[in-house]
């Protein structure tokens, strides 16, 4: 049973084809480096996603449902599968909102990038929407964001967003205030998306699940 029925966690992933996953990250990495340090990171996730029972969780796929390693995870976390649909970030982030919020009273979306993120994180963050905020957000140190819930949809805060710049997360800040949308901010936390990153997430422990194998068996 799922102590927030009321709710979702929606994961947003792409697909591990070789040269379209991680690319910030190749050099150092090669493609198929790139893809096994995304397919652990979104292993990681899952993990975390469903450890606690929270509420139900989507694994929103692109470019779409059928690749192998959407079906497996699937099948090892009993997620259900949803394709991303709309022409850039922005526009599938909303309507995955659109969709989930017709059914739900609260969502939560995330991505596969931040390894420490922990389903302490997530239960926060959903009790904050539960209580009396319309909008969550988890900052990234890089300017962006690794995680937005919300009750209502709400376009505006995903239109015309320079996604992967250092300015998402103040201008998401910017838009929730002229809007006036009740919001929090959580703790700030940190995503790999750079050699810099890479190294850092080489360094963390290995945690209990033993999915950082990366850090174990790659480059040192």
């Amino acid at each position: 049973m799922m102590l927030y029925p009321d709710a979702v966690l929606m994961v947003f992933c792409k697909a591990p084809v070789p040269g379209q996953v991680k690319t910030r990250l190749m050099p150092p990495l090669s493609a198929e480096e790139a893809v096994q340090l995304h397919c652990e990171l979104t292993l990681k996730t899952l993990q975390t996603a469903t450890r606690k029972h929270l509420c139900d969780v989507q694994l929103w796929c692109s470019p779409g449902v059928d690749h192998p390693f959407f079906e497996r995870m699937a099948k090892q976390y009993s997620l259900v599968l949803r394709s991303q649909t709309g022409n850039d970030l922005g526009e599938k982030m909303h309507q995955a909102f659109r969709q989930a919020l017709s059914r739900y009273n609260s969502a939560v979306l995330i991505g596969c990038d931040c390894p420490v993120l922990t389903s302490e994180h997530l239960e926060r963050a959903i009790g904050c929407l539960q209580q009396d905020t319309q909008c969550v957000v988890t900052p990234a140190e890089d300017g962006g964001y690794v995680l937005i819930g919300l009750t209502i949809p709400r376009p505006a805060l995903f239109e015309n967003m320079p996604w992967g710049s250092d300015k998402v997360l103040e201008i998401t800040r910017n838009r929730l205030q002229s809007l006036r949308v009740p919001y929090r901010e959580l703790d700030t936390l940190w995503d790999v998306d750079t050699s810099i990153d890479l190294m850092r997430y080489r360094r963390q422990p290995v945690n209990d699940t033993g999915v950082n194998s990366f850090q174990k068996n790659r480059l040192s």
